[in-house]
């Protein structure tokens, strides 16, 4: 297999304390050296926005990812770093955007970084729909990791299908959250749901900014092309606020279904 061309990672809690990532700037800088070694080129730093974060506002993380950009140029490390959020979904979530008090990746106003809380999923209809109209469009952040998704995958055809993109966390991938997750996980990337890897990291001893195994992970599951469309050509698309290709989406066949079809095959 050649080698990857470089990583972009876009969901990455890099920033020093402002949440539950990086807790100071000794880490931050421990977590940066990870990336650049793993071949991570560039990182959207998303620290938590709203629900139980909302006190990050987006002045404060532009203002911290420029201090960063300048502390790993002291530091003589080669990571471009921008501003961005891991955004827990509200009802007035594209007007918050719309005003500036929440970011979206890259700060493009393009694509937005989606989080439910960890065991619930609600319909997201309105809400894309209101991304769509303000043309914008949604991120689902680590669907893989939600436990009612996790138990009911189908939940997440309507989500693609509105336009919904999905990113899948790279330690889902190698079994870092188990095996159920990790096979779920997988079977998302076999099946053309997933949009992005990204290493949602947050410290430098565990879930650290790595994306090189999963790489490789996905590739042995859809291909080299695929690999390098998750790790690098989508997440640099949304570096620049370009258009994301809808991946193919095959509905999983129920057991009745499939019964059926066999029935009459046979």
């Amino acid at each position: 297999m050649p080698d990857p061309p470089p990583f972009v990672d876009i969901h990455c809690h890099l920033l020093p304390g402002l949440d539950d990532g990086a807790a100071d700037w000794q880490e931050t800088l421990a977590m940066a050296r990870l990336a650049v070694a793993d071949g991570i080129s560039t990182v959207v730093v998303t620290p938590h926005q709203l629900g139980a974060s909302v006190g990050n506002r987006a002045d404060t993380i532009r203002a911290l990812t420029v201090q960063l950009q300048e502390f790993l140029h002291e530091h003589h490390v080669a990571l471009r770093v921008l501003p961005g959020a891991d955004v827990r979904i509200e009802p007035d979530l594209v007007q918050r955007i719309q005003s500036g008090e929440v970011l979206t990746l890259a700060d493009r106003r393009r694509h937005v970084l989606l989080e439910l809380p960890h065991d619930v999923c609600f319909p997201l209809d309105s809400l894309l729909a209101g991304l769509k109209a303000a043309g914008m469009v949604g991120i689902l952040s680590h669907p893989e990791r939600n436990l009612r998704i996790l138990a009911q995958g189908d939940l997440l055809h309507p989500l693609v299908h509105a336009g919904c993109l999905l990113q899948v966390t790279a330690g889902a991938l190698v079994g870092t959250f188990g095996s159920r997750v990790m096979k779920f996980s997988q079977s998302l990337v076999r099946r053309g749901f997933v949009h992005f890897v990204a290493t949602d990291a947050h410290g430098a001893k565990t879930r650290r900014p790595l994306l090189r195994r999963a790489f490789k992970q996905v590739a042995a599951l859809a291909g080299y092309p695929t690999a390098v469309d998750l790790c690098c050509g989508n997440p640099a698309l949304v570096l620049s606020g370009g258009t994301i290709l809808r991946r193919h989406v095959e509905p999983k066949e129920s057991r009745v279904a499939g019964w059926l079809r066999r029935k009459k095959a046979g």
